[in-house]
């Protein structure tokens, strides 16, 4: 009997930004609605299948009919042990999902959390070099 092997590509068309902060996932949403004007809000969690494991990712949403932005949590520490959800970067600790942006608007996203006092680092993750990117799929 022959096999027949499905083959799936994904468009991966988003921008994705690394941030590292001690901040709370509420705050960080916060910080961001006050230097973007946009309206983070706290949505259902994502869940990612690790090896049989589900694990629940906290998700904030902000979606415009021209742009989708979600802010997610990148570190996951439970009894279970650590996961990430960008593991090829362990040092974010949040990371920005930028769908249907102009690359200016992504480099404003960027500018604006650069400014936050708390926040320690802030930087593009080229998508090339992720090799967790089903991670994204939503």
């Amino acid at each position: 009997m022959k096999k027949t092997k499905l083959v799936v590509e994904y468009d991966f068309d988003f921008v994705l930004v690394g941030i590292t902060t001690s901040l709370k996932a509420y705050k960080l949403a916060w910080e961001l609605n006050q230097k973007l004007s946009i309206h983070l809000v706290k949505k259902e969690s994502i869940v990612v299948g690790f090896k049989g494991i589900e694990k629940a990712f906290a998700s904030h949403i902000h979606q415009t009919p021209r742009r989708f932005i979600r802010l997610l949590t990148n570190k996951l520490q439970d009894a279970d042990g650590k996961y990430l959800l960008a593991p090829e970067y362990p040092h974010f600790d949040y990371l920005i999902v930028i769908q249907d942006a102009e690359q200016s608007f992504a480099e404003n996203i960027l500018n604006a959390v650069r400014q936050i006092p708390s926040v320690e680092l802030a930087a593009f993750i080229p998508l090339e070099t992720l090799k967790t990117k089903e991670n994204f799929i939503f």
